[in-house]
């Protein structure tokens, strides 16, 4: 009935396309948009609250807890899991603030770039403060959120410790959470495993490029119903032949089945 077919890759920098803003200047100096897949993007004029926790494995595995005010996703690296028991706390060490872009990002960061490993989307969802501004609530040291996602649904706190700048606590308030085991620790996105996005995902680096020696277009597959979700796109099947081309260093190759 319908064939699906992957979304289009990002161009590896936009640098070209979008203004650049002063406030994701230390998150941009970080990384080389040639040779990661990572959004440059830019701080977003309408502000929204979504809050975004994805799974990754850099030099060591650790949970990046985003919250979306003044137009970008301001962030926290959690070392261990997300507290979910009413009342327990973990480390949340503020980092520099990401573009809201970031939120949809899942993939593989090249080895040798900043933060270098898998990144799974683990969890999406909206927030509402408690605390009035979110903005001002987070400059003050202090706010408490209700999460509204696909994981995590509840009260949690996020509570700066006395006399440090970047050291925080999250906090589960309310009642405690119970997960659902068997979609714990795959991706709210794909549905994907860590393991199967670091398999499957392949990154693009402007100092390595050659072309395979061959790739199957993908096959129409009948279906009764359609999957749903924002990563699915489809297109009618016609008779004929379907190709992919690709191009680099000057060669062009052509595939078929």
């Amino acid at each position: 009935m319908a064939a699906n077919a992957p979304k289009k890759p990002r161009s590896p920098s936009r640098s070209a396309k979008q203004p650049k803003s002063a406030g994701l200047s230390t998150y941009r100096s970080k990384r080389d948009f040639r040779a990661t897949s990572e959004p440059e993007g830019v701080v977003e004029k309408k502000g929204g609250a979504r809050f975004v926790v994805q799974k990754h494995a850099a030099s060591r595995l650790h949970y990046d807890f985003r919250l979306e005010a003044e137009g970008v996703l301001k962030s926290w690296a959690v070392p261990k899991e997300i507290p979910l028991r009413a009342g327990e706390k973990a480390l949340a060490v503020m980092v520099e603030d990401h573009p809201v872009e970031y939120g949809k990002f899942e993939g593989t960061i090249p080895k040798g770039q900043y933060g270098g490993g898998t990144v799974m989307l683990w969890d999406h969802g909206t927030y509402r403060s408690d605390s009035g501004d979110a903005a001002a609530a987070i400059r003050a040291g202090k706010i408490h959120l209700h999460l509204t996602g696909k994981k995590l649904r509840g009260e949690w706190a996020l509570v700066r410790m006395h006399g440090e700048e970047k050291q925080w606590l999250l906090i589960k308030a309310g009642d405690s959470v119970r997960p659902v085991k068997k979609e714990w620790d795959l991706s709210a996105h794909s549905g994907r495993t860590m393991d199967e996005i670091g398999a499957t995902e392949k990154v693009w680096n402007s100092q390595r490029i050659s072309l395979p020696k061959f790739v199957e277009p993908m096959k129409a597959k009948a279906a009764a119903t359609l999957p749903k979700g924002e990563e699915w796109l489809y297109e009618l099947k016609v008779d004929g032949y379907r190709f992919l081309g690709a191009k680099a260093d000057g060669e062009v190759k052509l595939w078929s089945r």
